[in-house]
This record gives C-alpha cells, sequence and structure tokens, in this order.
C-alpha cells in the first residue's frame, strides 16, 4: 500500500516517485494542450518545461532531505508532487518556474543555517538571492522577514549575521541600478519600490486556484495542529525549523495576498512549506489504513484537478 511504499527511503521508491512526477506532468500537459495543433516548437517548449520543473523537484528533494525537514520517508516528495500538479497550467511560463528555482535557492539558504557552518557566507547568499528575486518580483522583499527568523531562531543575533544579508542584498541591486542608468531606465528600478498592495487585496470567487490554496491551508493547518505537540515537546533543531516553516507559510500567505500583480503566480510561494507542513501531518497519523485512504484520495485530486479548472 502507498503508505509502506512511501514510508521506506528506498532509491527504487525513489524512481518510481519520479516517474509519477513526470508522468503527472505529461498527462496534464497532454490535456491542457489537448486542442492545440501539435508543433515541433510545443514539443520543444514541452520538453524544457519538464526539464525546469525536473530542477525545481530535485532541488526541492534536496532542501527536504538535507535539513532533516522530515522523517526518513517520501512522504514530503509525494505531497509537492501532488501540490505541484494542481498549478500544472499556471508553470508552463519559464518566467514562472525560474523564479520557482530562485526561490527554492533562496530558501535553502535559509533552512541550512540550523548548521553552524560557513553562517556568514549562507546569510551573504540568502540576501543575494533574495535581491535578484526581488528584482524580478518586487514583493518578494516580504521575505526578508525569513532571513531574520531564520537568525533568531538558529544563529547569534550579532552585527556580523544582521548586517550579511543586507551586504548580499544590495549587491545585485546596485549593479541593476548601474545597468538602468546606463540605458536611462532609472524609473525601471525606481518602480521596485513602488507598490500598490491594498488596491489587489480581492478575493475572486470565480477564480478556481484560490479554492485550491484554501483546501492546501485547511491541510497545512490540521498538520500543524497535528505535528505541534510532538514538534514542541522536544528541544531539538526539528523544533525551530518546525517554527520556521510556520512562519514560511505565513509570509507566504502575506505574499499571495498582498502582491500587487496577481497572475496566479504568487500562490505558488505557498506550496514548499505547505507541502512540508502537511507530510510531517501524515507522519503524524498512527495508522497506515487512514493515510493509506487519505494518500489514494491525494492522488486522484491530482488525475482530476485539470478537468476543474
Amino acid at each position: 500500500m502507498l503508505a509502506n511504499f512511501l514510508g521506506k527511503s528506498k532509491p527504487i521508491n525513489f524512481i518510481i516517485l519520479l516517474s509519477l512526477f513526470i508522468g503527472v506532468f505529461i498527462g496534464n500537459s497532454f490535456y491542457l494542450f489537448s486542442n492545440t495543433d501539435f508543433e515541433l516548437s510545443l514539443l520543444f517548449k514541452s520538453t524544457c518545461f519538464l526539464g525546469l520543473n525536473l530542477v525545481i523537484f530535485f532541488f526541492y528533494n534536496f532542501v527536504v532531505t538535507k535539513n532533516n525537514l522530515t522523517l526518513d520517508n517520501f512522504y514530503a516528495f509525494f505531497t509537492f508532487t501532488i501540490l505541484l500538479s494542481y498549478f500544472i497550467a499556471i508553470t508552463h511560463s519559464a518566467k514562472t518556474l525560474i523564479t520557482l528555482i530562485l526561490y527554492l535557492v533562496f530558501i535553502r539558504k535559509i533552512y541550512s543555517l540550523k548548521s553552524k557552518k560557513n553562517t556568514l557566507q549562507k546569510l551573504f547568499d540568502s540576501g543575494f538571492w533574495l535581491s535578484i528575486l526581488f528584482i524580478i518580483e518586487p514583493f518578494s522583499a516580504v521575505f526578508s522577514i525569513l532571513i531574520y527568523s531564520g537568525i533568531f531562531l538558529h544563529q547569534k543575533s550579532v552585527s556580523n549575521t544582521l548586517i550579511a544579508p543586507l551586504v548580499g542584498f544590495l549587491i545585485p541591486l546596485i549593479i541593476y541600478f548601474t545597468y538602468c542608468f546606463w540605458f536611462d531606465k532609472l524609473y525601471v528600478f525606481i518602480n521596485l519600490f513602488y507598490f500598490d498592495t491594498f488596491s489587489s487585496f480581492i478575493f475572486k470567487p470565480e477564480n478556481t486556484y484560490y479554492w485550491i490554496i484554501a483546501f492546501i491551508l485547511a491541510l497545512s493547518v490540521m498538520a500543524i495542529f497535528l505535528k505541534s505537540p510532538k514538534a514542541f515537546s522536544v528541544k531539538n533543531s526539528f523544533r525551530k525549523s518546525w517554527i520556521l516553516l510556520i512562519i514560511n507559510l505565513l509570509v507566504a500567505l502575506t505574499f499571495a495576498l498582498l502582491a500587487p500583480n496577481k497572475d496566479n503566480t504568487e500562490l505558488l510561494f505557498l506550496l514548499f512549506p505547505a507541502a512540508i507542513i502537511i507530510a510531517n501531518g501524515f507522519e503524524s497519523i498512527g495508522s497506515n489504513f487512514i493515510k493509506n485512504i487519505l494518500f489514494v484520495l491525494f492522488l486522484a485530486s491530482a488525475i482530476i484537478s485539470p478537468f476543474m479548472l
């Protein structure tokens, strides 16, 4: 059954799960393009998008396993694959996928702060990658909260650790400012700092993705209630990472609600913390029978989701 399969961290299980990820991508892509005339360029684009999705998949797996954000199982990988499949129509955009990759690179540096090695370099890198993300999506600056949350949870709050992310953040901005100044496009640089957020705080019931996010958030809240008692009962590094995951979810939700340019891609930033939190919720369920039912329903939802959008 699925609970036993996902509970064993074996190479063959990973290969099967990776095949599931590719199968979901190809199946949903076929559905999305079923009414489109076949073109060689379409095949090329789909192959490129699959490649970028695989980069996201492997990077996500690396962050989870490297930082022990779940137990030694594939629950988080399975959950992320299903959640990402809900948004397959959105991820058929190179800009969106590259933005997600940058986000994961940034996130990797934050969660790696649990280790005391190369702290200043990690903090510098986190500010650096956030700055690049900021240039592409300015409101992503709100994720700076994660940097300092990681510092307060995992590191000592001294002047070096507080300043390092700022230095890293400024370097890409200075380079971008120089570029805009040289080509007489300073208005582009200035517009990065202009936000019209509250005018875009609108809930549209006809947007199916909002209801999917409501479903994901409901699962995340239940998982938090299931996992938190055990996570907070032991004073270890996971407890700090668990707090950071909850903060990550709240910051990503703030970003999704207040981002000025709403095209549904802002919702994807919720998937990383939500998938790991939900996976930890699955771990907290003692009965394999209940887990199997939930996993089957979860898998079925990935199959029918394209027909609901």
